[in-house]
């Protein structure tokens, strides 16, 4: 679960703690040492760490397979965990081998309708969304939300998660309505559930700016996107990678519009923070320039 900024500092002082005092009374290869080192990686890739982050994963797989063997669920869920940095970094090929590795591992301990195991199948379908592969995309996340309703319930916060993606992929393969009615489901279950300024209504309200943009309601689209920079700024400060996302896409709906100027605030301040925590090469980072260039001049 996304934390506010201050928390997210407090977690990582502990985490870092309670890691020092494992090395010391167990030593660098202990199991413990291992689940520190993992959450320690995963507030620093909330932090947008996402180097740190990657490193942490890393050496907590290594500390697992050496303690547990290559096929423990321990293991599982750190190559999990490596899976959604790699993907974040832009590394789709290893995102993909991660999950599916991963997934293997889980249905063989846990059965095929788990809810861990429907973790594994969103997270790859997330992956193969970006790599192109719609059809195999949607079947993933069909299963993965299924498995969630069945298994947790209909107004669960990771049914809203499941029916996110899913609306993602509908929204590529140009089902706008469905993908409208997912977002509109994820929203309404995680405004319940966390109530209305919480970091993961600013995803669900993204997702809807998205949508409406596409269906030409860019009125509707700004107001989106303005909610979700707010939430996400008041929990992560200025200068994170989700504040960014937000900016991204405020400053698409600003430059068609006509506010240049706004847009191209916006976009400098998303490259920024981009080019800061994910290098000039990656996908967003490159993305946002693009949109940046393409600005008139003057």
């Amino acid at each position: 679960m996304l934390k506010a900024l201050g928390d997210l500092a407090g977690a990582r002082a502990a985490f870092e703690r309670a890691l020092a005092i494992w090395e010391q009374q167990l030593g660098p290869e202990h199991p413990n040492v291992a689940s520190a080192v993992n959450n320690l990686g995963g507030v620093l890739q909330e932090l947008g760490d996402l180097a740190g982050a990657r490193a942490a994963f890393e050496r907590a797989l290594a500390i697992d397979e050496a303690a547990f063997g290559p096929h423990h669920p321990k293991v599982a869920t750190d190559v999990n965990n490596l899976g959604g940095v790699l993907k974040a970094l832009g590394d789709l090929a290893g995102a993909r081998a991660a999950f599916e590795r991963a997934l293997a591992i889980f249905e063989k301990v846990l059965g095929a309708d788990h809810p861990n195991v429907a973790t594994l199948v969103n997270n790859l379908g997330g992956v193969l969304q970006e790599l192109g592969d719609l059809a195999g995309a949607r079947a993933a996340l069909e299963r993965a939300l299924a498995i969630w309703e069945e298994q947790l319930g209909p107004k669960h916060p990771q049914v809203a998660i499941g029916a996110n993606n899913l609306g993602g992929v509908l929204q590529a393969l140009g089902d706008l309505a469905g993908a409208w009615e997912a977002y509109e489901r994820a929203l309404a279950i995680d405004e319940a559930a966390f109530g209305p300024h919480h970091p993961n209504v600013a995803r669900d309200v993204n997702n809807l700016g998205m949508v409406l943009q596409d269906l030409g309601d860019l009125a509707g689209a700004r107001e989106a996107y303005e909610r979700a920079l707010a939430i996400d700024e008041a929990a992560f400060g200025p200068d994170h990678p989700e504040v960014a996302r937000d900016l991204w896409n405020l400053g698409t709906v600003l430059q068609e519009q006509g506010e240049i100027q706004r847009a191209r605030e916006a976009y400098q301040r998303a490259l920024a923070t981009f080019e800061h925590f994910l290098g000039p090469d990656h996908p967003h980072t490159r993305g946002v320039r693009q949109h940046l260039d393409s600005l008139p001049q003057g």
